[in-house]
C-alpha cells in the first residue's frame, strides 16, 4: 500500500515547537510518510538557522526554501513572500506531497498555502479561525482557512468561525491548542538543569518577555517597545529573560532597543533569539508572568497556573483565560498589571484559572484524520450557507 506522503512547511522556531510532537506521530504511523521543508526564520543565520534544530530532533529536512531579504520593511516582506511561491514550486515539483501541513498565519505559511492552492494539493491548517485584530497575521490565517480543506481547530468558538468563513462543518475538527500537547508531552527541566543549559540564574521575581510588532499600526513599534523596556527598567528585584521576536515588519527595532537593555542590564536580563522548545516551555515553570504580546502568554501559560500580561491589540479576539491581564502600551499601566501579577488576589485566581485550549493530545486527534479521511479527487469546495 502506497504511502500518503504528509509534508508539514514549517518557518519559525515557535510554530515548529508546536508541530513537533505532531511530526512525531506521523514518522513513526506506518501509513504516512513525513516530509519537511524548513523555511523563512530556520533558514537565516540572523535568526540562529534553527533548521539545525529540527535535524538535531531526529527530522530528515527533504527541503529548504530560502525566502527572507535581509530587511523588515513592508517591502521587503512582500517580496519575501514573492520569493517563497517561487521556491514551494519548485519544492513542491520534487517532492509530489499528497497533502501540506501548515500551522498558523505568517506570510510564509500563505506562500507555501497559495503554492499548494496551485498545484491542487489539498492543505490541513492548524489554529485557523482565531483572531489577532492588531496583526495582519489575521486577514493571512482567513486566507489559509478559504485554501485549506481540513481545519484542525483549538477551540468551539474557532471552530464556529471557520464555518461562518463557508467551510464545510464535515472538514472542520476541534482537536485543541498543539501548545498543550508540547506541555504534556515533554519532559521538562529541573531549575538547576535549566539554568545550566541558558546560563541564567532565576532570582527571587522572574518575567519572561516577548514583544513583537504590531503589524496593522502605523510606526508605533519604537514608542511601544520603549513604554515596555521603561516599565521592566523600574522594577525591583526582577529577572528578566527575553526572546526576540519574529522576522517581522520592524522587528530589527525591537531587537535592537532589548539588546540595548541587556547591556545595561546584564546581572538581571537576558535575550534569546532561540530559546529552544524545551528550554521555552521549562522557563514557564519557573516564572511569574509571561509578558508582552505572544500568543503564548495565551495559549500555553495558563497550564502552568502562571499569569501572562497581555499589552497592546497584537492578541485583541482569541480566547483568554482568567490568567490574563489585559493592559494598555504605556508605562502605567503595564506598571499596574505587573503589580497586580503578585496580588494576593489574583494568585489565589490562578489556582482555580482554566486554559481555553484544552488538555492536549491534539496531535493524536490529528492523525486519526490524516489516517481515516481518503484524500480528495477535486478540491472543489462548495460555499456552506448558515
Amino acid at each position: 500500500m502506497k504511502k500518503q506522503k504528509i509534508c508539514f512547511v514549517t518557518g519559525t522556531r515557535a510554530e515548529y515547537g508546536l508541530l513537533y510532537w505532531l511530526m512525531k506521530g506521523v514518522q513513526k504511523e506506518p501509513t504516512l510518510q513525513l516530509q519537511v521543508i524548513a523555511t523563512g526564520m530556520h533558514c537565516s543565520p540572523e535568526f540562529g538557522l534553527t533548521y539545525k534544530e529540527i535535524e538535531k530532533d531526529g527530522f530528515y529536512i527533504d527541503k529548504k526554501v530560502e525566502m527572507i531579504l535581509s530587511a523588515d520593511t513592508p517591502s521587503s516582506i512582500a517580496k519575501s513572500t514573492g520569493v517563497g511561491l517561487i521556491g514551494f514550486s519548485d519544492a513542491y515539483t520534487d517532492l509530489e506531497p499528497d497533502v501540506i501541513i501548515v500551522l498558523g498565519d505568517r506570510y510564509e505559511l500563505l506562500a507555501a498555502s497559495t503554492t499548494a492552492l496551485f498545484f491542487r494539493i489539498p492543505v490541513g491548517h492548524i489554529h485557523g479561525g482565531e483572531t489577532t485584530e492588531g496583526a495582519f497575521d489575521e486577514a493571512i490565517r482567513h486566507s489559509i482557512s478559504k485554501i485549506a480543506w481540513w481545519h484542525f481547530v483549538a477551540a468551539e468558538e474557532y471552530k464556529n468561525r471557520v464555518i461562518q468563513l463557508g467551510e464545510d462543518p464535515k472538514r472542520v475538527f476541534l482537536v485543541g491548542g498543539m501548545g498543550v500537547d508540547g506541555i504534556k508531552k515533554m519532559p521538562l527541566l529541573k531549575q538547576n538543569k535549566l539554568e545550566e543549559s541558558i546560563d541564567f540564574n532565576f532570582g527571587q521575581k522572574n518575567l519572561l518577555v516577548t514583544y513583537h510588532p504590531v503589524t496593522l499600526e502605523n510606526n508605533s513599534t519604537e514608542i511601544q517597545i520603549q513604554e515596555l523596556l521603561k516599565s521592566l527598567g523600574e522594577l525591583v528585584d526582577t529577572k528578566i529573560i527575553f526572546t526576540r521576536p519574529n522576522s517581522d515588519t520592524n522587528g530589527r527595532i525591537i531587537n535592537k532597543y532589548i539588546d540595548n537593555f541587556v547591556n545595561n542590564h546584564p546581572q538581571s536580563s537576558i535575550a534569546f533569539t532561540n530559546m529552544g522548545q524545551k528550554n521555552y516551555l521549562s522557563t514557564l515553570q519557573f516564572v511569574d508572568a509571561v509578558v508582552g504580546n505572544s500568543s503564548s502568554g495565551l495559549l500555553e501559560a495558563p497550564t502552568f497556573k502562571i499569569g501572562t500580561v497581555n499589552i497592546g491589540d497584537r492578541q485583541k479576539g482569541r480566547l483568554k483565560s482568567e490568567s490574563v491581564i489585559d493592559c494598555k502600551v504605556n508605562k502605567e499601566s503595564i506598571l499596574k498589571a505587573i503589580s497586580t501579577i503578585y496580588s494576593a488576589t489574583f494568585q489565589k485566581k490562578l489556582k482555580s484559572a482554566k486554559n481555553p485550549y484544552g488538555e492536549g493530545s491534539g496531535s493524536e486527534k490529528i492523525i486519526n484524520v490524516l489516517k481515516s479521511k481518503s484524500l480528495p479527487s477535486e478540491l472543489k469546495k462548495i460555499f456552506y450557507n448558515l
